[in-house]
């Protein structure tokens, strides 16, 4: 049931990114919007964990996801309010918000090992689809220089998270 919750959340990414760039390309506060929706939803997984795990591995890692993105969300919103734009809510990021929801809702219902094998699997898939979504398609649709360099620094940020994520994963499985 973990896996499948964790593949319809990215299905919905991919998907609804491709909808919404098929639709019309995406307009740079579409495009924040999405990335600050997806640094939230890795920060409130982040203090779910916090609140649930015993391992202090997980414990670590869960803490750095909660103050990395939560970085790179201040980087966003300073971002948008230096060029005066406001992000755009669209189908992309309620979507997702969606998928996020229903996902911390079955690790709720976890404890112990099982949770934290489920939270570090969804992690490395989570960020694995994150920064696959920034490659091909919120970096290069994005028309603000310095937009597409928070982006870019985001996706060496969130790489590094992914591998971080899979080496745990070993460790938990």
């Amino acid at each position: 049931m973990i896996r499948h919750t964790t593949l319809a959340l990215f299905a919905v990414l991919g998907l609804a990114t491709a909808a919404t760039a098929q639709d019309a390309a995406l307009t740079d506060e579409q495009i924040a919007h999405i990335a600050y929706t997806a640094g939230q939803i890795d920060i409130d997984a982040a203090e779910q964990a916090l609140a649930k795990s015993q391992n202090p591995e997980v414990i670590e890692f869960a803490e750095q996801m909660a103050r990395d993105h939560k970085a790179v969300n201040d980087q966003a919103l300073a971002l948008v309010g230096k060029l005066g734009v406001t992000p755009q809510d669209n189908s992309t990021s309620q979507a997702l918000s969606d998928a996020a929801k229903a996902k911390l809702a079955e690790l709720d219902a976890l404890n112990g090992d099982a949770f934290d094998a489920a939270y570090v699997e969804n992690e490395v898939a989570y960020h694995e689809t994150v920064n696959e979504a920034l490659r091909t398609s919120l970096i290069p649709a994005a028309q603000n220089g310095e937009l597409k360099q928070l982006l870019e620094t985001g996706l060496a940020l969130f790489s590094e998270h992914q591998a971080h994520a899979e080496h745990l994963s070993e460790m938990v499985d």
